[in-house]
């Protein structure tokens, strides 16, 4: 089994695509790319705020980085003893994203951002004083609000292809979207309400540069520009009757590649 990644740095792109497109975009990127050690998975996601989104509001500000803090697990059916990842997710301002994680019990991560209790599973200083520090900012008064689920499909860059250089890229697309601002927990199944209209999917690139050509070669074969798409700051939108949907970004327009 290989280590944890506890920290990343990261270029992270979205795009809005058609499910009618997919099976031949799939096709057109297994030339380049495999599928991931574990291609599908169950993603559930529990997002910490305040009672009133005071986190997401200072994000979509602009302020503190664009910061976000969760509690997400791979697991179908997760339980009390599981152990799931607590992350920190942040973006600086050349837009590099910014992630730190490990993995605990729930209810240990639970109590360590509501109540800022750590327990002695949790050994990693660095990110519990991170912790620390959106509690005080927010006066302690960070809490479980947003559960989000989605269903993924992962690919990896193939290791060696010829002509081109390795460029450690990721894409994932993720379909079934749904949310819920009540009964906010892990263990209440992934029932909510959807955060898309059903026939559009969400592709994310990772890499930890700018794209290469022959992936951008793609993207213009099937028409996708980089959008600019938070999934908690959807479910935040929806949830309090406020529009939102993709948009492109203004950064897609002369994207490099190399």
């Amino acid at each position: 089994m290989k280590p944890l990644e506890t920290t990343f740095k990261r270029k992270e792109t979205k795009y809005a695509v058609a499910k009618t497109d997919l099976e031949n975009l799939i096709a057109d990127l297994k030339k380049y790319l495999v599928e991931d050690d574990y291609p599908t998975s169950t993603i559930s996601n529990i997002y910490f705020d305040t009672e009133d989104f005071e986190i997401i509001q200072d994000s979509l500000a602009g302020k503190n980085l664009k910061e976000k803090i969760r509690m997400r697990t791979y697991l179908a059916q997760p339980k009390a003893d599981s152990q799931v990842f607590l992350e920190i997710k942040s973006k600086d301002k050349t837009g590099l994203g910014h992630k730190y994680r490990l993995m605990a019990k729930p209810e240990s991560i639970t109590q360590l951002i509501t109540r800022g209790w750590v327990e002695a599973s949790i050994a990693d200083q660095l990110l519990v004083e991170e912790v620390q520090k959106l509690r005080q900012r927010y006066n302690n008064l960070l809490k479980s609000r947003m559960y989000i689920y989605y269903d993924r499909f992962s690919l990896k860059e193939k290791k060696k292809i010829t002509g081109f250089p390795y460029n450690k890229i990721r894409v994932t697309i993720d379909q079934n979207l749904t949310y819920r601002d009540e009964n906010v927990s892990l263990f209440a199944g992934n029932k909510g309400l959807p955060l898309l209209d059903e026939d559009i999917v969400i592709m994310e690139i990772k890499a930890l540069g700018d794209k290469p050509k022959w992936l951008q070669d793609i993207l213009d074969k099937y028409g996708l520009v980089e959008q600019k798409f938070s999934k908690y700051s959807c479910a935040y939108h929806k949830s309090q009757g406020l529009p939102y949907s993709p948009r492109p970004s203004k950064e897609s327009v002369g994207t490099a590649y190399v």
